[in-house]
């Protein structure tokens, strides 16, 4: 048995989803008249509660593409020490949107209000001007953390009352709908762009989208053509994304069990992890690289993120019986 944990984005299309694709009606998305891209366009705009959407082939250009919307060469864009375009997105945003990040810390992946306020700079010719704050819902390094609702309305308050665009970096944000109740609309309300993913959690093998403003969707469009985004019968990918709408939403708890009941099986063991918010489990081990390696010869396939740390995310290719093989599988190394 070999039960893959590395990465909620190696789930595959399920027979249902390949059907949905195969019978996509089908155009040319960068002559404009995709009708399946459309519908899902149309769709998600209307879920997040904005005027419009993108479709783009991944998440890491959706951030970049939100990211080149909301500011301009030479701005400075405050997020998490921990985020996303910050570590996995290879230095896109100071190469291709010539801006600066600057890293914040906070407790968990979690952004605090005092310490973004105290990061914004006054006006100065020696200072990159803050243009941007950006938001990752969930919070991949900091655990699979929920934003709490009343912690994104003070931050966009703040941002905005200091002049910054918002972004939300939206990757896992349905998992994020789910653990906190609040809907897709609610959680984006005060956000000028978001990102959100359809390969990961929700089982489409390609697929993210960015929305936004009309006039944002506009530039965005240009930016991510000249970003070699523009494709062609993308109809059969929007369909995937239609199908994980409609079927693999509501399924995330099932996600978010199976996460609290490997924590379990981990912490009655006496390992330290943390009980997730949604569907990545951190664990302490003594040796994290060496541990991986043992863990992968007994079928539990997992990432060292850290000298002592293992990260496990799960996912619907994970059942209960996938997570029980990964606790035996730990209990034999101690």
């Amino acid at each position: 048995m070999i039960v893959d944990f590395r990465s909620d984005t190696v789930t595959r299309p399920s027979d249902a989803m390949k059907a949905a694709m195969v019978a996509a009606p089908l155009g040319d998305d960068v002559l404009g008249d995709e009708p399946t891209v459309q519908a899902l366009e149309r769709r998600c705009a209307e879920l997040a509660g904005k005027e419009a959407c993108l479709f783009m082939p991944s998440g890491s250009m959706a951030n970049l593409v939100g990211i080149s919307v909301n500011t301009r060469g030479g701005d400075e864009v405050l997020m998490h020490e921990g985020a996303h375009p910050i570590n996995y997105e290879a230095a896109g945003p100071a190469r291709f949107a010539g801006v600066q990040i600057r890293p914040l810390p906070g407790e968990h992946g979690i952004l605090d209000v005092d310490t973004v306020s105290a990061a914004i700079r006054p006006e100065d010719d020696h200072f990159a001007p803050a243009t941007l704050l950006c938001i990752e819902d969930t919070a991949n390094r900091g655990g699979g953390s929920v934003y709490p609702i009343e912690r994104l309305d003070a931050l966009t308050e703040l941002a905005h009352s200091r002049g910054l665009k918002t972004h939300m970096d939206g990757a896992r944000i349905f998992n994020a709908v789910g653990a906190s109740g609040h809907s897709l609309q609610r959680r984006l309300r005060d956000f000028d762009t978001a990102s959100f993913c359809f390969s990961k959690a929700l089982g489409a093998p390609v697929g993210s989208v960015l929305v936004g403003s009309a006039d944002a969707m506009k530039l965005g469009r240009r930016v991510r053509k000249s970003l070699g985004g523009g494709m062609r019968q993308s109809g059969m990918l929007a369909a995937a994304c239609l199908y994980a709408l409609d079927h693999n939403i509501d399924r995330l708890a099932v996600d978010h069990a199976n996460a609290a009941a490997l924590v379990a099986g981990l912490q009655a063991m006496g390992l330290d992890s943390r009980t997730p918010p949604t569907n990545m489990v951190y664990v302490e081990v003594p040796d994290g690289p060496a541990w991986q390696d043992a863990l992968e010869e007994a079928g539990v396939r997992c990432f060292a993120v850290g000298p002592t740390a293992l990260r496990l995310v799960v996912h619907l290719a994970i059942d209960r019986a996938g997570v029980d093989h990964a606790i035996r599988a730990f209990q034999a190394l101690q």
